[in-house]
């Protein structure tokens, strides 16, 4: 029986630049535009086929996962591996998110288009680790990017251990 691949750690698919700490957008559709923007330069992309991407698969069901939170997430051709980038909102938005809570805490997936498996470790490891209401207490507190990728990778190094 082969084992199956070990999760992504944030360390993974997080850049400390991959951080954004006061987006600001008024919609959903905004906040997928300003993560497309701010993610094709680093993956190589054009910021239309990211957006293009994250569209698509937010109108076949919300990625608002409830508890202020949004996890975004494509796949697409060329890319090498899983990425991601983090963002908190200046303000929350509705996000048609499956508590009707407005989101506040939106963390952007990206994955080559044959990733299978890894995209979908990363999706359960970035859920799991938002899942933890204090953790995305200390999110919405902290005053900068540096703190944020901090408490996002370090808390999953304590998790995971």
């Amino acid at each position: 029986m082969t084992a199956s691949p070990p999760s992504p750690t944030m360390r993974d698919l997080l850049e400390p630049s991959s951080i954004t700490s006061k987006l600001e957008a008024g919609t959903k559709k905004d906040v997928l535009q300003a993560l497309a923007q701010k993610s094709a330069p680093v993956v190589g992309k054009d910021p239309h086929i990211v957006f293009d991407v994250l569209w698509e698969r937010e109108r076949l069901g919300t990625t608002g996962v409830g508890h202020g939170i949004a996890i975004p997430h494509g796949r697409i051709a060329g890319l090498d591996h899983v990425q991601g980038f983090f963002a908190r909102l200046a303000e929350p938005i509705a996000f048609e998110a499956i508590d009707d809570r407005p989101v506040d805490l939106v963390f952007l997936l990206l994955a080559p288009e044959d990733a299978g498996g890894d995209h979908l470790h990363a999706l359960a490891a970035v859920s799991r680790l938002l899942r933890d209401a204090k953790l995305c207490e200390a999110l919405r507190r902290a005053k900068d990017e540096a703190t944020i990728y901090r408490l996002l990778t370090e808390t999953a190094a304590v998790k995971a251990a």
